[in-house]
This record gives C-alpha cells, structure tokens and sequence, in this order.
C-alpha cells in the first residue's frame, strides 16, 4: 500500500473542500493526521511560491509524498488586490469578517467588481515538484450574502451563478470552484503517474 499523500495545511475548511472532491481517488492525511503540529509561514509575493513553501516543508520533515495549496481573490479595480494576502488582508489576526469589511469599504462606489479566486497547487511527488492552477471568474457583491462556506465566500458570485458561494453547498460550490479546478488537474496528473488505489 502506498502511504498517503499529504495535505500541507491547518484549514479545515480547505481539507473538507478537498476531502469532498477526492472521494475515492487517492489516499489523503491532513498534517495533524500525519502528526505534524506545526505552521508553516507564508512569507512570499506569490502564491506559488507560498505552496512550493508548504509542500517542500513537509516534504522535507517527512521524507514523503505531500502537496500544498495557496489561494487567493483577485480584484480587477483593485489590480489584483488583496491576492496573495487574501487571509491577512485586514491584518495577521485573519479574520475573514474584517477582510471582507475592509475589501467592501474600498470598492464602495466601484462600477467594476469583476473578480477571480484563484488556487495553485504544487506537488512533491517522488522528490520531483509539479504546479497546478484553477481560476474562478465573476464579481463581488455590495453586501455579503449566505453563511455557508469561509473567506471571502459571501461576497463573491462567480460567473453562471445567481448568487453566492456562501449560498452553495458543496456539491454546488464544486461545479464552480477554483480549488476544485486546480485539483481536478493534480488528479488526472497522478492517474498518469498510476498513483493511488491501483498501485502497490
């Protein structure tokens, strides 16, 4: 049996997000799972180089197969704000009520609230790294709306929807989301790779 690849995060809701696309796919342990009760910095400009950090940590203290994700909401008007520092935002306590307060304050009046999450994935498997990307496209909203979901959830609407990801279940929240997109690539990725379920 091959041991599980592991999830470099402490975000439950992420792990849940990801738990929920995988199904069956391939093995997953969480770093707490894995025993590992740390947190890792997310010191760069970019979010690859946030999720190469992650991984290769893990990586490194485990000696085993790991992959990490960083993810980010990207406001047209804003030229790209608050990107990479999505989770701190309104400051290093990550509260998602203040970064959704503060992002609202600076598109009051905005005629242009086009925006996009986006997710890069990076994966060490068998001491070689691999990237994946998934991009979600649509807007924001004047006020949040629903109470499902984390982030930035209830005040984006991506494109072909009515209403926002904090209306959506699960299921819902897949067809569209960004993290699902990114993750869909690594998956096929390791089905070439003959990695999981059919291989000993």
């Amino acid at each position: 049996m091959i041991l599980p690849l592991i999830f470099a995060t402490n975000n439950t809701h992420k792990v849940e997000e990801v738990r929920a696309s995988l199904g069956n796919a391939f093995p997953l342990q969480t770093m707490k799972e894995a025993g590992l009760e740390i947190d890792i910095p997310e010191p760069h400009a970019t979010l690859e180089e946030n999720a190469a950090e992650k991984a290769r940590v893990i990586a490194s203290l485990t000696g085993r197969n790991a992959f990490a994700e960083d993810s980010g909401l990207e406001v047209r008007c804003l030229k790209g704000e608050p990107g990479v520092k999505s989770a701190r935002y309104a400051g290093e306590h990550r509260n998602d009520l203040d970064n959704i307060r503060l992002l609202l304050d600076r598109l009051h009046g905005a005629s242009d609230r086009r925006a996009q999450f986006r997710t890069v994935m990076f994966l060490i498997l068998d001491g070689k790294e691999y990237c994946f990307e998934g991009v979600c496209p649509g807007s924001i909203l004047s006020l949040p709306e629903g109470n499902h979901g984390f982030g930035y959830d209830p005040i984006f609407v991506p494109d072909g929807a009515s209403a926002s990801f904090a209306t959506m279940g699960m299921l819902e929240k897949n067809k569209f989301s960004h993290r699902r997109k990114a993750l869909d690539q690594l998956i096929t990725f390791l089905k070439t790779q003959n990695y999981g379920q059919g291989k000993n």
